[in-house]
């Protein structure tokens, strides 16, 4: 009887053992199926075949528009704000994709790198316009292989300004060996509208008369601020 129990327990030990082996597999194979179909549903959202080396991606991320240049491949060269250089040299961790939070806090830093992605991290889930800036630049596009060769020369860490040297500036560089942007184009002239305006230079006026009352004198200090600055907004405008 003794010897019939032991088997028995036996028997049922291995037999659990290999539930949770099966268990395992199902598992594995069920991870296995969502990273595949997690891969189809990234190809199919990015046709690979609509691009050629050279040309210029652009997708809206945030508060403004992101650009880079397709190498091929399934590769993306562009230059992006990226604060996690500032703090590790772990190439694993800088390697991973730039999430919103990286990119804005690389833009206050001022540290950014010409780096290669896929497609995928790229556009970060937005819609890719392709070549949009041909309608815009007076300038034809130089040649799709020049353009690559151009884009990954550049690779690696570069000085980063966000309204001198952004990722629009190292694209249109690239694409037609012009380094400007569009974007801080459109940016400095709403800000000059809204300073260099006769409204700022009346406000600004008021604002030095106003300081002026609150102190209760009247010195070259305090005088000399409130005539020049009006008067430079007031012939700017």
């Amino acid at each position: 009887m003794f010897f019939i129990a032991t088997n028995v327990e036996d028997h049922v030990d291995q037999r659990d053992l290999e539930e949770e082996k099966k268990q395992r597999d199902l598992e594995e194979d069920k991870k296995q199926r969502e990273v595949q179909d997690e891969e189809d549903c990234r190809r199919r959202m990015y046709d690979l075949s609509l691009y050629k080396r050279g040309d210029l991606l652009e997708v809206p991320r945030t508060l403004f528009t992101h650009f880079g240049i397709y190498l091929g491949n399934n590769r993306v060269a562009h230059l992006i704000p990226d604060i996690v250089p500032l703090f590790s040299s772990n190439q694993d961790i800088i390697a991973e994709m730039v999430t919103n939070d990286r990119l804005i806090m690389g833009v206050l830093a001022k540290r950014a790198s010409v780096r290669v992605d896929t497609v995928e991290d790229f556009a970060y889930g937005s819609k890719i316009l392709v070549n949009h800036m041909d309608h815009v630049c007076s300038h034809p596009p130089l040649d799709g292989e020049e353009v690559g060769q151009r884009a990954e020369k550049m690779l690696g860490s570069v000085a980063y300004s966000l309204l001198w040297f952004n990722c629009e500036h190292y694209v249109m560089y690239c694409r037609y060996g012009l380094a400007i942007s569009f974007q801080t184009y459109q940016f400095c002239k709403s800000v000059r509208k809204v300073f260099c305006s006769r409204k700022c230079a009346l406000l600004s006026a008021l604002t030095g008369v106003g300081i002026m009352c609150y102190l209760g004198s009247v010195t070259p200090l305090t005088a000399l601020p409130t005539i020049l600055i009006p008067f430079l907004i007031w012939m700017a405008s």
